[in-house]
């Protein structure tokens, strides 16, 4: 059994090229700082970082996301603390409509034979890098199957007036579903570089090794909507973020790279 036994595509299309999806555990308590009121973590306490490559808007958008476990009103799923992308146009508006959570970064990510290669570099500092050789792959369950993630659309008001807002907090709910085609596990080491643009270090510090796999998704469908409000007051704290993600701005840092 091969790659090329799944999903086959005409040689050179990016359509439908599997995502690295890399995985670590982090301290309990690094999540349950980064949830604003509102939100609380569920399950492991596990940090998922996604290196795609996507069509978007008639060309390959490579990006990567970050997501932690998290709970809103009684339902699991998987908060963005952001999405780095090298496409500027979905950058602003993706905020501006939905509050994605995209920033510009610089997203280098390829199989060359047995190997796949990913990094990915903000503001000067390459603070994510992946390297790893192939495993046995195998086909996914057939079964279709949905996840929740959770973006916040919020406006501070305008001239920074303390604790004001033009919109208040407000959770958006993202579901997608998809049937996974193909599953490849991955033999490899994943670095994390210290940046004060893109804290994995100081924030989410990974307390054992991480694991990795590419995978092959049929989708099948995608909603957004607006899920319900957060107290604006208890989300004040949270407002002041760093580039256009949900990490948090005011940690005492100078925001350098």
């Amino acid at each position: 059994m091969s790659v090329a036994d799944f999903a086959p595509r005409p040689p050179g299309d990016v359509q439908g090229l599997p995502k690295l999806v890399i995985r670590y555990p982090t301290e309990p308590e690094s999540i349950d700082a980064l949830l604003p009121p509102g939100l609380s973590r569920w399950g492991d306490p596990t940090v998922t970082v996604n290196v795609y490559c996507v069509p978007v808007h008639g060309e390959p958008e490579f990006g990567v996301s970050t997501k932690i476990p998290a709970t809103y009103d009684g339902v699991d799923g998987w908060y963005s603390l952001g999405i780095g992308i090298d496409q500027e146009s979905a950058i602003f508006v993706s905020r501006e409509t939905n509050g994605q959570p995209k920033f510009p970064c610089s997203v280098r990510y390829f199989r060359l034979g047995d190997e796949v290669h990913a990094s990915c570099t903000h503001q000067g500092t390459t603070f994510l890098s992946y390297r790893g050789r192939l495993g046995v792959p195998a086909p996914g369950s057939g079964a279709e199957r949905t996840e929740t993630e959770w973006w916040i659309k919020v406006s501070r008001a305008v001239g920074g007036v303390e604790g004001s807002y033009d919109l208040p907090p407000r959770v958006v709910a993202v579901r997608t579903s998809g049937v996974p085609e193909l599953v490849v596990p991955l033999d490899g080491t994943l670095t994390l570089r210290d940046s004060a643009w893109d804290p994995y270090t100081e924030l989410l510090p990974p307390v054992a090794e991480a694991t990795a796999e590419l995978v092959a998704t049929r989708h099948t469908g995608r909603s957004i909507e607006s899920a319900g409000p957060l107290d604006p007051d208890a989300f004040w704290p949270f407002a002041d973020t760093i580039g256009g993600s949900r990490w948090p701005g005011d940690r005492g840092a100078p925001r350098v790279g």
